[in-house]
């Protein structure tokens, strides 16, 4: 194949990645609206029950309690296309008498994370999608900021509006990625200020959602998380000959 027609490939494949990217992005901002913003301060039929229910996500199966399941839909046993769960932090419990108080506070509580579980749409969770997409759509030099923390911000027609992009080396895995919506005197924090997404099981995305002031933390919230998850995950028991 000719240079020019390789580069001509490459470029097309870049902006092909890029607007996919981007309509992902505002698909997953419209969601995340209703699905956090418009709830969070809501009573959305708590309970104390740790029943646990053995729940089905594509390929992936995991048995959760129900305190740890945002709505009273969702707390059943079977196949289903998503769960959303809440959790303590960094207790990383479910809602219980003795939290309460937690789980009912106003929208801007950052004791409380927000998850969605479903299945993978994307063959690369948000650290795996860095070089591939979001380094194309990114300006200017990173800023070095607290916690081992750097700041990229998006060029104003990559689709994510005021959000920033933030990253940080992690010893033998893939760079920790996240996108916040920084808060300012006009916009104050929230329980969902950053979010991010890692891949678990066979392909199972989870996506968590925590506000800025946890970002001192973002190491610990990011291995608690997915190593609560994983222990949740059922193996499948191989056939017996």
């Amino acid at each position: 194949m000719p240079e020019k027609q390789k580069l001509v490939s490459g470029l097309f494949l870049v902006k092909s990645v890029v607007f996919l990217a981007m309509l992902a992005g505002a698909a997953t901002v419209a969601n995340l609206a209703v699905g956090w913003y418009g709830q969070s301060a809501k009573a959305v039929g708590h309970t104390t029950s740790t029943d646990n229910f053995d729940i089905s996500i594509g390929q992936d199966r995991l048995k959760l309690a129900a305190n740890t399941i945002r709505f009273d839909t969702q707390r059943k046993s079977g196949k289903t296309e998503r769960v959303d769960m809440y959790l303590t932090w960094p207790q990383l419990a479910g809602y219980a008498q003795e939290n309460q108080d937690l789980f009912d506070a106003k929208a801007d509580s950052n004791r409380v994370i927000f998850l969605q579980l479903s299945q993978s749409t994307m063959s690369r969770d948000m650290s795996g999608r860095f070089e591939a997409i979001y380094s194309h759509l990114v300006q200017g030099e990173p800023q070095d900021i607290k916690f081992g923390l750097k700041l990229y911000r998006f060029k104003p027609d990559a689709g994510y509006g005021d959000e920033v992009l933030l990253t940080a080396k992690r010893d033998g895995l893939p760079d920790y990625v996240v996108r916040c919506l920084m808060p300012t005197p006009q916009r104050p924090s929230t329980s969902g200020d950053c979010q991010r997404d890692v891949r678990l099981g066979q392909d199972l995305t989870v996506l968590y959602r925590f506000p800025v002031s946890l970002l001192n933390q973002w190491q610990a919230l990011d291995d608690g998380i997915v190593n609560y998850l994983q222990q949740r995950i059922q193996s499948e028991k191989p056939e017996s000959n």
